[in-house]
């Protein structure tokens, strides 16, 4: 058992590593910088996964320590805000759903998003029809789009949206999250594998993003909006004020 052990945690702490020297080497610098940018001047930072990825998305919106204009988009929207009555609850089950491209028009509608906003969609197979169809609406209504996906699972297996694009291929700046095909890293004797990976690597990603995206907005003399704890003194008042300068543009639903 502790064999195990030792090598998922080898497996994650190698990724991590090579996660820190692409980033000390200036790899996060382009995105940072446009998510920098969009704050600004005004912008909000959307963001979309689904099924585990969503686990990204809420790294990046709505968390202690994070950016306040940050919003998550989510495909149980299309029941919560869309045509999709409550009686349809059944149709978020499973992964039909996210594999679907007609629902990226109807999600991008409900989102409460501005054109100062910038897109930040995670996917470790970049080929699911709802998050390349979101990708190309928002390219289509002229926002930058930044992906986090998996290079070797996506350039492995074939698009599932009818434009054969990919993830990776629409985004302006790609990020790799460095998860193998199929996301585990340990074989099972018999068959099969475990010891995934991608969230892990997905929220140390998300963390490294807030990070530098602060240190731009310092050095352009502006204080970065910030969410604190709601369970320390002042929590509350502190984030309340601030989301308030963003009215009706930040969703923060379960």
């Amino acid at each position: 058992m502790s064999e195990t052990i030792r090598a998922f945690s080898l497996e994650v702490s190698t990724r991590l590593d090579l996660l820190t020297q692409w980033a000390l080497d200036g790899g996060l610098e382009e995105a940072s910088g446009a998510l920098a940018d969009a704050l600004g001047a005004g912008g909000v930072i959307q963001t979309f996964g689904t099924g585990h990825s969503e686990a990204f998305a809420m790294e990046i919106a709505g968390r202690a320590g994070g950016l306040i204009p940050t919003s998550k988009i989510a495909l149980r929207d299309l029941v919560l805000h869309g045509t999709r009555a409550a009686a349809s609850l059944d149709t978020l089950e499973g992964s039909i759903l996210e594999r679907e491209s007609s629902v990226a028009e109807e999600l991008f509608a409900l989102s409460p998003v501005d054109p100062r906003d910038i897109f930040v969609i995670a996917s470790h197979s970049g080929v699911n029809g709802s998050v390349v169809g979101l990708a190309l609406v928002a390219k289509a209504h002229g926002h930058k789009v930044i992906a986090v996906t998996s290079v070797e699972h996506s350039n492995a297996v074939d698009p599932k949206h009818p434009s054969g694009m990919r993830l990776s291929d629409i985004a302006d700046i790609v990020i790799d999250n460095r998860a193998p095909y199929g996301d585990t890293t340990l074989e099972v004797s018999g068959g099969g594998g475990v010891g995934a990976v991608s969230s892990i690597t997905g929220a140390y990603i998300a963390q490294l993003l807030t990070l530098e995206t602060v240190q731009h907005l310092i050095r352009a003399g502006k204080k970065p909006p910030i969410y604190i704890s709601s369970n320390i003194p002042g929590g509350d008042e502190h984030n309340n004020a601030l989301v308030g300068q963003y009215a009706g543009r930040l969703r923060r639903e379960a």
